[in-house]
C-alpha cells in the first residue's frame, strides 16, 4: 500500500506526535508499504528512513492557526501526489491538521479512505489548563500557545468535528480520548472508531545495563552530577538514601511540575538525600527554580532543557522513579518510555495514565494533591525490593502491548478493511 500521512509534526520536531509518526512510518515501510509524510517545513533536517519520503510545506507561524495553514498546504501536496503516485489511504493526525468537512469529503472522494488518529482533543486541552488552574499551575497567559487554546479551542473543535464525521475510519490514541470525543463531539451513530495506544521505542530506551562499562560510567557520572550517589545507585541499584526523581515534559502548566515541587518539601523531610531533576522545553524554567528556592527546596531540584533521545534515555534509566503529575493527556508516552527503562512510575489517579500505570508497575496519587503524591512518592521509595520487581513488570508490560511494531500491526489491519473490506 501507498500510506500518505498528513501529521503536523515529524522529525526534527520530535514532539510526541512527531515521534509517534517517525516510528509508526518507519515500521510500516519495514512491512513493504510505501509511505509518504506531509509535514510542516523545518529549518533542521529531516532524518532520512527506507521506504519513507517526506514532504514539507509552508505554513503560517501562529499559534493555532497553523494548523489550518498547514492543513490547506497539506492538501494541496496530498493532491499532487495522488497524481504522480496514487494514494491507497491517507492518515492523518489530528488535531494538527484544520480541514474542513468539505475537504475530508474531497479527500474521501477523490484520493483515498481517510484514517484520522485523535491524539487528544483542543476541548481536553482547555479542560486541562482550566484544571491545572484551579490548582495553583502557572498562568496560561504566560505561555502563547495556551492562550490560544483557552480562547479559540472551541472555534478549532470544529475541524476535528470534521474529521469525526467524515473519515472512514477514526483511532483514538486512548479509551480516554475515545470517551472525550463521545462526550464532546458527537460522532455519528455508526461510528467506526478503535483504541490504539501508542508504543516506544524500546531499543533506546531500555534498562540500565551494568555489564557495559561505557555504559555503567555515564550512569555513575549521572547520578554523581545530581549529588544522587550512594553506594546502591552507583551500583545500579534501587537507592536508599539519595533516590532520583525525574519529571519529563513540557514546562507548560498543564504538565503539572508546579505540583510536584509543593510535595518536595515533604519528600524531602523523609528522605534527605532526595534529588529531582525536570527535563522539558518551556516558559516556565525560571518560574519554577524561583518556587523551588521559595519552598526552601532549591538545592534539591534541577532544571533541564531538551536534550537528545540517548541523553534522555540514560536519565530514565539512571532515576529511580519518574514523576508524571500531568493534569491532562491524550495518552502520555513518559510513563511507557519509564517502563520501558526499567523505571517505576508515579503519576496522577486518572485516565488515560490509569490505562497503563497501576500499582504492579508504579504508584498514582490523586490529581492535584501535593501531599498525595509525596506519600505515593515515598511508599515507593520505602520499598526498593518491590520497586525492583515493578521494573521488571513495567518492562515486560512495554515489550507485551506497547511497542511501535504491535502499533505498526494494529494500523496495517485498519488500513486493509478499509482498502480490502472482507
Amino acid at each position: 500500500m501507498h500510506i500518505a500521512m498528513v501529521s503536523g509534526e515529524y522529525p526534527p520536531r520530535w514532539g510526541g506526535i512527531g515521534s509517534v509518526v517517525y516510528h509508526l512510518a518507519g515500521h510500516l515501510a519495514d512491512r513493504g508499504h510505501s509511505v509518504s509524510v506531509i509535514t510542516r517545513t523545518h529549518k533542521a533536517r529531516t532524518p532520512a528512513q527506507q521506504g519513507v519520503s517526506v514532504i514539507e510545506v509552508p505554513w503560517l507561524k501562529a499559534p493555532m492557526a497553523f494548523t489550518r495553514s498547514y492543513g490547506k498546504h497539506a492538501l494541496r501536496a496530498l493532491q499532487t501526489l495522488h497524481r504522480k503516485e496514487p494514494i491507497d489511504v491517507v492518515h492523518t493526525l489530528l488535531p494538527l491538521v484544520s480541514w474542513t468537512k468539505k475537504e475530508f469529503r474531497m479527500v474521501e472522494e477523490t484520493i483515498a479512505p481517510v484514517v484520522s488518529a485523535l491524539n487528544g482533543s483542543w476541548i481536553g486541552e482547555r479542560e486541562g489548563m482550566r484544571l491545572a488552574a484551579k490548582h495553583r499551575e502557572s498562568a496560561t497567559w504566560k505561555n502563547p500557545n495556551d492562550l490560544a487554546i483557552l480562547m479559540t479551542a472551541k472555534w478549532y473543535a470544529r475541524y476535528e468535528q470534521a474529521g469525526v464525521s467524515e473519515s472512514s475510519a477514526c483511532v483514538a490514541i486512548s479509551e480516554s480520548t475515545k470517551q472525550e470525543f463521545q462526550r464532546w463531539y458527537s460522532p455519528p451513530d455508526q461510528w467506526n472508531c478503535e483504541t490504539v495506544l501508542y508504543g516506544v521505542d524500546h531499543l533506546v530506551f531500555r534498562p540500565l545495563n551494568t555489564d557495559n562499562e561505557e555504559e555503567h560510567l555515564e550512569h555513575e557520572a549521572l547520578r554523581k552530577k545530581y549529588d544522587a550517589a550512594d553506594e546502591d545507585a552507583l551500583c545500579g541499584r534501587a537507592s536508599k538514601k539519595t533516590p532520583l526523581l525525574l519529571a519529563v515534559g513540557r514546562l507548560v502548566a498543564r504538565k503539572g511540575h508546579r505540583t510536584l515541587l509543593r510535595a518536595m518539601p515533604e519528600i524531602l523531610q523523609r528522605y534527605p538525600g532526595a534529588r529531582l531533576c525536570i527535563i522539558g522545553r518551556g516558559h516556565m524554567g525560571k518560574t519554577l527554580l524561583k518556587q523551588a528556592k521559595k519552598l526552601g527546596v532549591g538545592h534539591a531540584v534541577f532544571i533541564r532543557s531538551g536534550m537528545s533521545f540517548e541523553a534522555l534515555a540514560q536519565h530514565f534509566r539512571s532515576a529511580d522513579l519518574v514523576v508524571y503529575p500531568s493534569y491532562y493527556e491524550g495518552q502520555g508516552l513518559i510513563p511507557l518510555e519509564a517502563l520501558a527503562s526499567g523505571t517505576p512510575v508515579v503519576t496522577v489517579d486518572q485516565p488515560p495514565l490509569t490505562e497503563m500505570i497501576d500499582s504492579t508497575v508504579g504508584e498514582l496519587f490523586e490529581t492535584g494533591n501535593p501531599s498525595d503524591l509525596a506519600d505515593a512518592v515515598c511508599r515507593s521509595l520505602d520499598d526498593p525490593e518491590g520497586r525492583t520487581a515493578q521494573a521488571l513488570r513495567g518492562r515486560e508490560r512495554v515489550l507485551n502491548t506497547y511497542t511501535y511494531e504491535h502499533n505498526a500491526e494494529d494500523y496495517e489491519k485498519i488500513y486493509q478493511n478499509l482498502v480490502s473490506p472482507s
